[in-house]
């Protein structure tokens, strides 16, 4: 006998489903190119606002959605693999999943604020390296959009796995935040504090503004003379 309880807030939902649209909308603007790439910047803008997010509610948000709660250590894979954990949460294998893919996204997101096609695409902080530097790190943006597509095909094979062979539906409750659990582990979490949801959102649009406005480039600005200076020195 299982019991239904509430184990993924709306926060937590809401962002998975618009980093997933976000994802496509880059993956498509990026390799079609032409009219659509005035758009790349603007989802890539969304993309690290989403990350923040995720971020700051992995500290602050309800029990699973917090890092602590769902963290890969050895001892919590360890006993997966010998098939002795027990939660509702992410398992230790999904949580290296997320992990990985918090990983590359904050890459992809990192290297494109410097990147440029040659064409008609350049990040909002393009200008405070020089050329060579920016195609150096639209190279490892291209490498990391590799590494996520093999991350995103894995990870929906465990969806396809999980559901066709251990009859576990994932993407059910990713939608309903509702999970059917044995009654020891049912504990349904708390309801989302507004405060804390619009302090999260407000520091996430902040930075992001911040950062495609120009206004954070004002504070690199003395890493960009010193790398001037280092260059005129050939350093």
């Amino acid at each position: 006998m299982k019991e239904t309880v509430h184990i993924w807030d709306w926060p937590l939902r809401l962002f998975h489903w618009l980093l997933v649209v976000a994802v496509v909308g880059a993956y498509v603007t990026g390799k079609l190119g032409g009219d659509l790439t005035e758009w790349h910047g603007p989802i890539g803008a969304l993309i690290l606002g989403l990350l923040i997010f995720r971020i700051l509610w992995g500290f602050v948000g309800t029990k699973h959605a917090r890092f602590a709660s769902f963290f890969p250590t050895f001892g919590r894979l360890i006993a997966y693999f010998k098939g002795n954990w027990q939660g509702v949460g992410h398992n230790p294998v999904g949580a290296l999943s997320v992990i990985a893919l918090l990983i590359v996204l904050a890459t992809l997101v990192g290297t494109g604020l410097f990147a440029n096609d040659d064409i008609a695409f350049e990040g909002p902080l393009f200008n405070l390296v020089d050329k060579s530097l920016s195609d150096r790190l639209s190279g490892i943006h291209a490498l990391a959009l590799d590494v996520l597509m093999v991350l995103l095909a894995l990870h929906l094979a465990a969806i396809a796995f999980h559901h066709l062979v251990k009859k576990n539906n994932l993407v059910l409750p990713m939608l309903t935040g509702k999970k059917r659990v044995p009654p020891a582990l049912a504990s349904s979490v708390p309801s989302v504090g507004a405060l804390r949801f619009l302090m999260t959102v407000a520091i996430s649009s902040t930075l992001v503004w911040g950062i495609w406005s120009g206004d954070l480039a004002d504070y690199f600005k003395p890493i960009e003379s010193l790398q001037t200076a280092a260059l005129r020195l050939g350093w």
